[in-house]
């Protein structure tokens, strides 16, 4: 394996949460431009992964190597702060703030900064933001309207717009369409169509195996809390995917990669 664009892998990361084995033994590779989706049953272990990479959780063994070093997250600001943007399940948006607050929450634009008596740049934030959501194909007619009263979709879009604006390195996307209806889901899609043009590194935790097969370049699946396979979108088929997911095949030979 060629390890000069290796972005993102990991080594024997496990996660017990006292006797329950949520996560064992699990290696995965992402290279650098590459998107890849994170399948399996519910309780496959899927979000727990994400909880590790992202800093959300520390794991019990294991080792995480971003950008070829190796990293031990105390949280996702540490994982933000080196550029990794992860759109959780939560969406975690101030409901009573607007977009361009919630956009730049915890990285405001100030014309000065002098602690409580600091000044934001609203009008940076709004023009930032402007560009953020046209950049991603988000059209929501009033930005200064507060999240709690948009669609599910327009919250879900605002997220992602968040991830992509400020992902430098790496975009992780946990189930990001699972309450959407289909227009809705179709815009989410074609903002990950845009970060894949746009060649930013993402990972997709999803049900939705057509969406898996329409976006990504690989496919990780997950059983019972271990990566039983990977298989490239283009040389498998959903039935592949769906008997490694219940566990009638572990693979297919000449198109998936154990780990």
């Amino acid at each position: 394996m060629d390890e000069s664009n290796v972005i993102l892998r990991t080594e024997g990361i496990t996660k017990h949460y006292g006797g329950v084995r949520a996560l064992e033994d699990a290696d995965f590779v992402l290279h650098d431009g590459e998107h890849v989706a994170v399948v399996g049953d519910n309780g496959a272990g899927k979000s727990t992964f994400v909880r590790q990479i992202t800093g959300v959780e520390q794991p019990n063994v294991g080792k995480i190597f971003f950008e070829g070093k190796e990293v031990n997250f105390k949280g996702p600001i540490e994982a933000r702060d080196v550029g990794i943007e992860t759109v959780f399940q939560n969406l975690a948006l101030a409901d009573d703030l607007d977009i361009p607050a919630n956009l730049f929450l915890g990285r405001e634009e100030r014309y000065f900064n002098l602690g409580p008596f600091s000044f934001l740049n609203e009008r940076k934030m709004l023009a930032r933001s402007t560009d953020a959501l046209n950049a991603t194909g988000v059209k929501i007619p009033d930005l200064r309207g507060k999240i709690r009263n948009m669609s599910g979709g327009q919250r879900q879009c605002v997220a992602i717009s968040r991830a992509a604006t400020f992902a430098s390195k790496l975009i992780i996307m946990d189930e990001p369409t699972a309450a959407l209806g289909v227009q809705e889901t179709a815009q989410v899609e074609n903002i990950i169509r845009t970060l894949k043009q746009r060649k930013i590194p993402l990972i997709l935790v999803s049900h939705n195996l057509r969406q898996v097969f329409d976006l990504v370049d690989r496919i990780w699946v997950f059983r019972r809390g271990r990566i039983v396979g990977a298989v490239d979108a283009d040389k498998s088929s959903g039935n592949d995917v769906v008997s490694m997911i219940t566990g009638v095949k572990s693979g297919v030979k000449g198109e998936a990669t154990f780990v």
